[in-house]
């Protein structure tokens, strides 16, 4: 995969590869520019018939039910992050001699002179909530941005539009890393890894890899995770900018070059004078919505590359505290009988549901969904100690139930065998007998969900409307 920069685009054939949001941002923007783009998409359903119609009037070409064969002449292939590498598109294009990128590696190459800073961000989980955190913190500090890349507004619209930034809040998937071979950020930061979408790399190694390309060239500051040390061997492997620093977070005490949490305050070595004696405090643990300790972890790494940037500890803080979670995030829903009612549907792998169940105890724990190709025995073992029941759902709730037989054999079971749209308010239903008061009943499946629901929104939501219910009928009970 070459890097080479366009300097023009003007009558370029590019072949986009997808017809999705991203691979439509990219073939409207490349026209625009003057280039002569075809895209190509594996699908021809009424929606996708739709969508090509609109960008033919652009005069853009769409293939459709074909997405194997390199249209004649293409001079550059622009995917979509989920394209995997070893597709036929591709191959083609290697045979041909032609390069493969994304739509942020075209977002980076369209950005003006005077183009904003990105301060960017990947990691397995807790990208979303940490990019918005960071928003958050700059908006606190006057400055003008927008959290986008694998959020919001696609990256390519952001660059090419009219509104001025001051600088980009942008998180990175290792999909779009992987395609972005001259991305050089102001700081970047990776904030854990775990096994994941290992399918679409093909080894870890190569998932790890591909998060470490965030690192690459940075200016000022690359933040790594000091409990999750494959982090920091992707730094220390970085080629980065000289005077570019290495900046840890732990949710112990920092050291120098550092961010840490001491006495429930969260504070600064590393972005301060004589940072082997001072130390600069920058929040309260209880500035943190919601403060569990994978969630402050995220506000260190945020705190982090706000202050590369230069803003003041007084933002950190104010940004801290007007942040709102998205749905789904570890989200309190209601407490009924002295029980409260977590979802954290959004915990779709095993590392983030290990992050969620370390918030609570005791738990009872509603799991289970598509395993991707995880197991479950390290999750169970670490913590097995925290149950105080497990009620499992899904298509591979057998893998959690072997693993719990393993390592957690004393901790009562429910395996729910129903796929109907009842299935959740009865796995609530059980979740509730096992519980008792001052216990959590925390959704967070380590499991995708498109098995029984169009997306962990919709396994949220049914979650949450089965917890209301729960509660009316609780507070019909005591009329």
């Amino acid at each position: 995969m070459g890097s080479r920069q366009v300097t023009s685009w003007q009558g370029k054939n590019i072949t986009v590869a997808g017809l999705g949001v991203s691979g439509i941002s990219a073939a409207r923007a490349l026209a625009g520019l003057g280039a002569v783009v075809t895209v190509v998409d594996g699908g021809d359903g009424e929606g996708h018939r739709a969508r090509a119609a609109e960008l033919g009037e652009l005069g853009i070409s769409v293939r459709l039910a074909d997405a194997e064969t390199l249209p004649e002449g293409t001079e550059l292939v622009v995917t979509s992050p989920g394209w995997k590498p070893d597709s036929p598109l591709f191959a083609a294009a290697a045979a041909a001699g032609v390069d493969v990128v994304g739509d942020v590696e075209i977002a980076w190459q369209l950005r003006g002179e005077n183009a904003a800073p990105w301060l960017a961000i990947t990691g397995t989980n807790g990208k979303t909530t940490t990019t918005q955190m960071l928003a958050s913190i700059l908006k606190a500090a006057g400055l003008r941005t927008a959290a986008v890349g694998n959020i919001g507004t696609p990256i390519i619209d952001v660059v090419l539009g009219e509104q001025q930034y001051d600088v980009l809040a942008v998180e990175l998937s290792s999909y779009q890393l992987h395609w972005a071979p001259s991305l050089r950020v102001h700081s970047g930061a990776v904030l854990n890894l775990a096994p994941d979408h290992l399918d679409w790399h093909g080894s870890m190694q190569a998932y790890a890899t591909d998060k470490g390309r965030i690192y690459e060239g940075n200016t000022v500051a690359c933040v790594y995770n000091v409990a999750d040390k494959a982090t920091e061997d992707l730094v220390v492997e970085a080629d980065v900018e000289e005077g570019c620093r290495a900046i840890g977070f732990t949710l112990g005490a920092p050291g120098p070059s550092m961010l840490g949490v001491v006495d429930g305050i969260l504070v600064d070595r590393a972005f301060v004078e004589n940072r082997q004696k001072n130390a600069q405090e920058l929040a309260e643990v209880k500035d943190v919505n919601p403060p569990a300790p994978h969630n402050i972890a995220n506000a260190l790494a945020a705190a982090a590359l706000a202050r590369a940037f230069g803003v003041e500890p007084r933002a950190v803080r104010d940004g801290l505290r007007n942040f709102r979670p998205d749905a789904h995030r570890v989200a309190h829903v209601d407490e009924v009988g002295g029980v409260a009612y977590v979802d954290d549907s959004k915990a779709t792998n095993t590392h983030a549901a290990e992050a969620s169940l370390a918030a609570f105890e005791p738990v009872v724990w509603i799991a289970g969904g598509l395993a991707k190709g995880a197991t479950f025995d390290e999750l169970v073992q670490k913590s097995a100690k925290r149950l105080r029941g497990v009620v499992l759902i899904g298509a591979d709730r057998a893998l959690i139930a072997e693993a719990l037989a393993r390592h957690a054999p004393e901790v009562p079971v429910v395996d729910l065998d129903r796929t109907d749209t009842g299935a959740m308010l009865a796995a609530v239903r059980e979740a509730a007998a096992l519980a008792e008061p001052g216990d959590t009943v925390l959704l967070a499946p380590a499991c995708a969900s498109m098995d029984m629901f169009a997306n962990y929104n919709k396994r949220g939501d049914a979650f949450a409307d089965a917890v209301r219910e729960l509660a009316a009928e609780s507070a019909a009970d005591t009329v």
